[in-house]
């Protein structure tokens, strides 16, 4: 009797669209949602936190210190304080990663803003831009890439991160990881890595894309 492969095709088959809830594409709908979710959320609370930071610059000290101590956190043990708040469900997951993309972002922001050169602030005084719309038409745009950079972080973080909320049930991909342990059973793992690794791979790339979407003057200078 041969050993048993590492890999059954026909397991994956059977299990990719069951219509039940642990199905692989089911299981891959949610991972992508619990993912996104912290990535927008991150970025909507970073950004002006961010910009609170480069305005009044005493902030951005204590400010840092507090968001290294929140990335110091480990995942688990935050999602098992959550419990008793939030129940078993994918808000156990959601905040503590919404904070870890805080705590990455808002460094790029203020590092993102920061790069924007004086002289670039000043020619749009003189051409009368309000505060307001220097900001959307001018520093932001310039630090767009240092952003994006903190940005393809969390998103593939968040991607890894996940996993580990199928500890209390709410893993989405990373529930096929508990399902190999308990069944010793090594295929439904395999599945699970290599669509985490390819979600990861996915949302890199299309950063990546935005990125260069946003900034066609970088990519026209890198061509001169």
């Amino acid at each position: 009797m041969g050993e048993e492969p590492l890999v059954r095709w026909d397991w994956i088959w059977r299990n990719w669209s069951t219509g039940r809830a642990g199905s692989i594409d089911l299981l891959l709908g949610q991972h992508v949602l619990m993912s996104l979710f912290p990535v927008v959320l991150g970025l909507l609370i970073a950004l002006p936190i961010g910009l609170a930071c480069v305005r009044w610059r005493l902030l951005y000290q204590p400010t840092a210190g507090l968001m290294n101590v929140v990335y110091a956190l480990p995942s688990l043990p935050v999602f098992m304080l959550l419990l008793p708040a939030t129940g078993l469900g994918p808000a156990t997951v959601i905040i503590p990663l919404t904070f870890y993309g805080v705590a990455v972002l808002v460094p790029a922001v203020v590092d993102g803003m920061n790069s924007v050169p004086d002289h670039v602030r000043q020619s749009a005084v003189a051409m009368g831009f309000t505060p307001l719309r220097r900001l959307i038409q001018v520093e932001l745009p310039i630090a767009v890439p240092v952003v994006l950079a903190g940005l393809r972080v969390v998103a593939v973080s968040s991607i890894s991160l996940v996993s580990v909320g199928a500890l209390i049930g709410q893993g989405g991909l990373g529930n096929l990881f508990t399902d190999a342990f308990k069944r010793d059973f090594p295929t439904p793992a395999v599945v699970g890595i290599v669509l985490v690794v390819v979600l990861a791979l996915f949302a890199d790339g299309l950063l990546l894309v935005v990125q260069r979407l946003l900034t066609p003057w970088v990519r026209a200078r890198g061509n001169t």
